[in-house]
């Protein structure tokens, strides 16, 4: 498979071009590392700003939504020591979390002395969404070309009750432990519009209530969430515009009792339905849903082209696969 000479690209990667030099026009359109850093230090600069006018405004300063993943632990870490902020944290349990991850939530927000909530909706309602979004696209081109169906589907729950959450308790900042590849410097720091989000909801919701019916609404925002706010809570994403290196973030997570879980694959850090759905996107579209993520962490300077395709080549645990079809399929 070609892929690009510069990042990680391969040729089946949807609107992907290469030039004579076999880069990609994704790397071509990359304006640097100058820019990069001045784009950076304004966001944090924005977010430092955005924490001196909102903190200690309301019971919490933010949700985050804690996965117990290597970033989401260190993001919560980062806004804990390094702004001082009273966090609320929330895992979504979906039915699927590597139990090593599950004992380093627990330890993490012991030792943090952060307050933590877990939200595990009925797993009848999740294997049902979660094997259609095997057996069906559900959403559009663009979406899944930065995450698999079933992730997506997972990551729209968890946006849609952290959003309902923050709203109920009127915490200005949901937080979201995304790395830098995953997170759009753009798209890092913004205020959620209700017009705009009864868009997004509509996208995630409407595919899922075609499976499993109005019961799915319980985890999505209605029309008193809508007409009954004012000021909806900002998104922040801060390890977009802030250091990113990976062996400084083991490093002080573990310090806190977090352990590398030996059985979510090369890609995860938490969840073990993870790697089923990269097997089924690899196989639908031909190319791995973390194509996009890996080679934006590339093309940045967070990680080398080597390490990088190690993680995109290497194979699912077949094992572990199977092990997800049968609880999912049982």
């Amino acid at each position: 498979m070609k892929r690009c000479t510069n990042c990680v690209l391969p040729e089946t990667f949807p609107g992907i071009t290469f030039n004579d030099d076999g880069v990609c026009n994704s790397c071509l359109a990359f304006k640097g590392q100058e820019h990069l850093q001045q784009t950076k230090q304004r966001y944090e600069q924005k977010f430092e700003d955005l924490v001196n006018e909102y903190k200690n405004q309301s019971s919490y300063d933010c949700l985050m939504a804690y996965s117990g993943g290597k970033d989401s632990t260190f993001t919560l870490t980062v806004l804990k020591e390094k702004y001082g902020l009273n966090i609320l944290a929330i895992t979504f349990d979906n039915g699927f979390i590597s139990p090593v991850a599950l004992r380093n939530i627990g330890k993490v927000v012991e030792n943090l002395d952060v307050d933590h909530i877990i939200m595990k909706p009925r797993f009848d309602i999740l294997k049902k969404i979660f094997i259609e979004s095997g057996n069906n696209g559900l959403y559009s081109q663009k979406t899944l070309a930065r995450a698999s169906t079933i992730c997506t589907t997972c990551v729209g729950l968890v946006k849609f009750i952290s959003l309902k959450i923050a709203l109920e308790k009127h915490i200005p900042f949901i937080t979201y432990g995304w790395s830098p590849g995953q997170a759009p410097l753009s798209a890092s720091i913004f205020k959620n519009n209700p017009t705009m989000l009864k868009q997004m909801q509509e996208s995630i919701q409407k595919p899922l209530q075609n499976i499993v019916g109005k019961k799915i609404n319980n985890y999505f925002l209605d029309r008193n969430d809508f007409e009954n706010n004012n000021n909806f809570p900002y998104n922040i994403s801060p390890l977009a515009f802030l250091e990113y290196d990976e062996a400084t973030i083991y490093k002080r997570i573990k310090e806190l009792g977090w352990q590398s879980p030996g059985d979510t694959g090369a890609n995860s850090t938490n969840c073990l339905l993870n790697a089923l759905g990269n097997v089924i996107h690899k196989e639908r579209y031909g190319f791995h849903p973390y194509a996009s993520e890996l080679s934006k962490l590339v093309r940045e300077g967070y990680l080398s082209r080597e390490i990088a395709l190690l993680k995109l080549e290497t194979p699912e645990d077949p094992l572990l696969v199977k092990m997800v079809e049968q609880k999912l399929y049982s």
